[in-house]
């Protein structure tokens, strides 16, 4: 009889906790097919460089992909494979530790397979393992022709907390494989190309995240053996003020002044200046002694007399004139030009020089 009311209660409970079981084990069937139907993407992988590759040297490698997955590591050369924890949604960490019969060199590749349910994705570490990040090794297809960045833009966002979104766009080579760093992100992340030469993808700021709207980002395209790398120029922030840099201007009539020197320009003493003071050294003259003194004194105080009227009208006519001479930044050349007044430039000035005009290079 007692046993008859056990399986009655029990029977009873399990009509009630129906519903929520199955409606538990529906949820996790739709994430599995919405999993199953997208499925798993790596969207960055990348490692902590060494100074050397010896036995005890510990790797450590972070991959951002798809949550809820088993991300795992081979490394060529190493006698086994590396599992990942995933320490936060999408973000998957591990340290591999140097084995006396591992046989690890610098251009050794690493492959990072990221599974979910039936499906895998695989990427391909595009880094070096030492210190510095040099390009691994010279390949076949080194001789092709280096890819290249043509554009690197950012759609920015109003506020760079967690959960915001940052839209990087690179034009350049098709064909190729850009990877995207940010000052202040851990690791890179991938830009899938959306169409010939075009690669665009979004990054969602992370908790950990220590990204400032000034924040460095680079851009590295990577293509038949060789890369190419681009700074982004524009802020992360929306809406703030774009530094656009300056270009280089080619001018062939701008000058810098070399040298101002004033010039003093004495007149020439005319016929009435001269004749004048001819009349006054004769006057003068003819006062003193008598005779043929009086006559030689005559003509000797109007020579005089001519002589000083003569530097009188000199100074007199005597001026102050302006000379510039400037110096051509384009050929080096120099330039005199003549001023009747102060023109009012130094020495270091920046100028132009338009059909004989000087004036300012603003």
């Amino acid at each position: 009889m007692v046993f008859r009311k056990l399986l009655q209660a029990a029977f009873t409970a399990l009509i009630a906790l129906g519903p929520v079981l199955t409606g538990s084990a529906t949820v996790q069937a739709q994430q599995y097919q919405n999993n199953r139907a997208y499925g798993p993407v790596i969207n960055g992988f990348n490692v902590e460089e060494v100074r050397r590759l010896t036995p005890g040297v510990e790797l450590h490698f972070d991959l951002y992909g798809s949550p809820g997955g088993t991300a795992t590591l081979r490394i060529d050369g190493a006698t086994r494979n590396l599992n990942l924890t995933e320490v936060e949604p999408g973000q998957y960490t591990g340290t591999y530790t140097i084995g006396t019969h591992d046989r690890i060199r610098p251009e050794s590749g690493v492959t990072a397979n990221l599974r979910l349910g039936n499906q895998v994705a695989t990427n391909l570490l595009s880094e070096s393992l030492l210190q510095p990040n040099a390009p691994r090794g010279q390949r076949r297809g080194e001789l092709a022709g280096a890819p290249a960045i043509e554009r690197f833009d950012v759609q920015g966002s109003p506020d760079l907390s967690p959960g915001n979104e940052l839209r990087f766009t690179v034009f350049g080579t098709p064909g190729g494989r850009v990877e995207v760093s940010v000052a202040g992100a851990r690791g890179v992340f991938f830009l899938p190309e959306v169409r010939p030469g075009e690669y665009d993808a979004v990054y969602t700021i992370r908790a950990a995240d220590r990204i400032a709207p000034d924040s460095r980002v680079t851009a590295t395209i990577r293509a038949n053996g060789r890369y190419a790398s681009s700074v982004l120029g524009r802020p992360l922030l929306a809406g703030a003020r774009v530094s656009e840099p300056r270009q280089a201007r080619y001018c062939s009539n701008c000058a810098v002044v070399e040298a101002v020197n004033v010039i003093e320009v004495s007149g020439n003493g005319n016929y009435l200046g001269t004749a004048g003071g001819a009349v006054v050294g004769g006057l003068l003259g003819s006062q003193v002694g008598s005779g043929s003194g009086r006559t030689a004194a005559t003509v000797a105080g109007a020579v005089a007399g001519g002589l000083a009227g003569r530097q009188v009208q000199r100074n007199m006519n005597k001026e102050q004139r302006y000379e510039v001479v400037v110096r051509y930044a384009t050929s080096g050349s120099t330039q005199t030009l003549q001023f009747d007044n102060d023109p009012g430039f130094r020495q270091g000035d920046r100028v132009r020089v338009n059909r004989g005009v000087l004036s300012r290079d603003e």
